[in-house]
């Protein structure tokens, strides 16, 4: 079953997740060498579930696939998929999907003494300091990111 596209924005679209399916996966748990082949690494364990291993909170969980490089210098990047936790409380330094002034967008948090900071992750955009004047939700916390190669 496809994932559900629930909403398009500029920087982000999102998806529903489906976590009533399985679909075990063989998984090399001795790991994967990423330097010289070890002949030890060639035999597969059990599989797992991506599905029991990626979403701890199912209900409150929802994919998000990027639209943008903000977030590149931390390794998010355009067209990666992001599981998105409503349930994990937001606090300094988590990466959150931000609902800001009318749109959606994906930064880390920076708590200071007296206002939060929503910071990128690439030089090239500015960080953005809400204020009073601005409507922030945070509508949840990135747990995982899924990249295509």
């Amino acid at each position: 079953m496809s994932p559900l596209k629930i909403h398009s924005s500029d920087y982000l679209d999102f998806y529903s997740v489906c976590t009533e399916t399985v679909l075990s996966i063989p998984l090399a748990s001795s790991g994967i060498n990423a330097g010289f082949p070890s002949p030890a690494g060639d035999f597969l364990d059990e599989g797992i579930d991506l599905n029991k291993v990626l979403i701890q909170h199912p209900s409150a969980t929802i994919l998000g696939r990027v639209k943008g490089q903000s977030m590149q210098d931390i390794g998010i990047d355009d067209g990666d998929l992001m599981i998105i936790d409503r349930s994990i409380e937001p606090t300094d330094g988590k990466i959150a999907v931000c609902y800001i002034d009318g749109g959606f967008i994906v930064k880390r948090i920076k708590m200071d003494k007296d206002c939060c900071w929503l910071m990128s992750a690439n030089d090239s955009y500015k960080p953005i300091k809400v204020t009073e004047d601005n409507e922030l939700i945070i509508f949840g916390i990135v747990a995982h990111v899924i990249k295509s190669f």
